[in-house]
């Protein structure tokens, strides 16, 4: 049964992933967070709606707590936090930043940009829940993926709202 030390005190925490595939694990959802946190930045650079901007601001806000949160669970288990998020979030946020200089900065544009990050958090969450996580770890995971879930809900709901209004 693996022993992982966190504040100097043992914890067993049963038939679980090791330290290091923790690590491993915390450091996919943590870039995960970032993208997010930049990508909803960078949509609300883009957007002209009053309402949208502050959507994608309080969506990057819990981001970056999220990412805080995660950063601080990886120091607990031994690993290094890396300030960046992946190459595939820095070009959906250029996707985005093209799509504005284009003209094709329009509310849902933007949303449907979200949406697809969106998907993707959630997704990566998902395989993150498939692993047999120490508890304290399952549950703050268990916590961002409802999070990421209901950032994906509100996101679907404005897109529908605003291809409504388009139709």
């Amino acid at each position: 049964m693996p022993t992982y030390t966190t504040g100097g005190t043992p914890v067993s925490t049963g038939a679980t992933l090791e330290a290091d595939d923790v690590v491993d694990v915390l450091d996919d959802l943590l870039e995960n967070a970032r993208d997010g946190e930049y990508g909803f930045k960078a949509c609300a650079d883009e957007v002209d709606s009053a309402q949208l901007k502050q959507v994608f601001r309080d969506r990057a806000a819990a981001c970056a707590t999220a990412a805080t949160e995660l950063g601080r669970m990886i120091e607990r288990f031994g690993g290094k936090v890396d300030d960046g998020g992946s190459v595939s979030g820095a070009m959906h946020r250029g996707w985005v930043h093209v799509k504005g200089s284009l003209g094709a900065d329009s509310a849902l544009s933007m949303l449907e940009e979200c949406e697809r990050g969106e998907d993707a958090a959630v997704a990566r969450y998902r395989k993150a829940l498939k692993e047999p996580l120490p508890a304290d770890v399952r549950a703050l995971v268990e916590r961002q993926a409802e999070g990421a879930q209901r950032n994906h809900d509100q996101i679907k709901a404005l897109r529908d709202q605003f291809r409504s209004t388009k139709g």
